[in-house]
């Protein structure tokens, strides 16, 4: 058989029928990876579609509040129900009336243990800040104990508007000299690609209003007063500057807060919501401030429900607790370590607002 040489003497023919069978090999990696690709989202579509249209009235609620409370996929529950039929699902239980914050349940100077119950004489005083984990069946997390009350307060990214973008929550850390944080109120955030730069409701950092209007009622607002005491409240930024509050954000999901003095948002039905990403706040009855931050939308964790979160709160002794912006905003971190898993797929967000532990005098 008559060969082909080039001008290296190699074999031509060889040397293309090499290149032909490493382009074949590629080829098919192409088709595998695409046909997997495809039936992983056949198999979605149906997991999905046997949920939606199943028997359980629950897994529909969960379905629907999971996909709904997220930005960027809230319009897969759009290909199953109707409008009409997703508000339903999103119901989450009736709009009540809160009760003003007695602030009478909170005594800051008194002792108590690390659980925040009445410690007994002679106990050794609870830790300034201490790190926990948290569990449950579907989620994992951890919540943050500090101490002082006095310690946290609300970090601003700068000026606010469409003009302007957000800071992420290790840049604002920094930026005060924090020694934790966690994401705080919501922001403006079409589709799930918002920069972080428009708050949601009110903002007040260090006794100045930062964003809001004086006669405009926000829900709900959660800060804290100048004698360190946690506030949630439907209220108008004058009302809150009344109040004395010092560090304020806003935040409207659930319809009611997790706890008010004392009373589970839960008592009488259920406040709803899907397995996603969450934070939240609370306080003790001795003044501790409870920062909590929930795994989501990971095999190992898929998330937690706003009924979690209200349960996690009563164990640990939270008189006062409000769910906070979640999702991929979720973020905790403590001594420049990122605490929890981030569920964004793009990193850390921008955001306007976070909540910063200052370190400890």
């Amino acid at each position: 058989m008559h060969k082909y040489l080039n001008w290296k003497g190699e074999d031509v023919m060889a040397h293309a029928s090499r290149r032909l069978s490493a382009g074949k090999i590629v080829g098919r990696v192409l088709i595998v990876i695409l046909t997997t690709l495809i039936m992983a989202v056949i198999a979605l579509y149906l997991l999905m579609l046997v949920i939606a249209k199943g028997p359980s009235e629950s897994a529909k609620r969960l379905f629907v509040n999971s996909v709904q409370e997220t930005s960027a996929i809230k319009f897969l529950a759009n290909w199953y129900y109707t409008d009409e039929q997703i508000a339903e699902y999103r119901g989450g239980g009736a709009e009540t009336e809160i009760e003003e914050t007695n602030t009478a349940l909170v005594n800051i100077s008194q002792k108590t243990d690390e659980n925040g119950n009445p410690a007994p004489d002679g106990e050794a005083p609870r830790k300034a800040t201490e790190l926990i984990e948290v569990s449950g069946s579907t989620f994992k997390g951890k919540l943050l104990k500090i101490a002082d009350p006095s310690r946290v307060f609300v970090g601003i990214s700068g000026e606010y508007g469409e003009a302007y973008e957000g800071m992420k929550v290790a840049d604002m850390i920094e930026k005060y000299g924090a020694q934790a944080g966690t994401n705080a109120g919501g922001f403006v955030d079409l589709n799930g690609v918002g920069n972080g730069g428009t708050p949601l409701g009110l903002v007040i950092s260090e006794g100045q209003l930062r964003w809001g209007d004086l006669g405009t009622t926000y829900e709900f607002v959660i800060g804290f007063d100048q004698d360190n005491i946690l506030h949630i409240g439907r209220m108008t930024a004058q009302q809150a500057l009344d109040l004395g509050l010092r560090d304020a954000v806003c935040w409207g999901d659930p319809k009611r807060p997790l706890i008010v003095n004392g009373v589970p948002g839960n008592e009488q039905d259920s406040l709803g919501g899907g397995f996603n990403p969450r934070t939240a706040i609370g306080q003790t009855a001795d003044g501790t401030v409870l920062l909590l931050v929930i795994n989501g939308r990971a095999t190992d964790s898929l998330g937690a429900t706003y009924d979690d979160l209200t349960q996690i709160m009563l164990q640990h002794g939270a008189v006062n607790a409000m769910n906070l912006d979640g999702g991929s905003s979720s973020l905790l971190y403590l001594d420049g370590k990122l605490e929890n898993t981030c569920s964004s797929l793009y990193g850390p967000r921008r955001m306007p607002t976070c909540w910063l532990v200052r370190p400890e005098s």
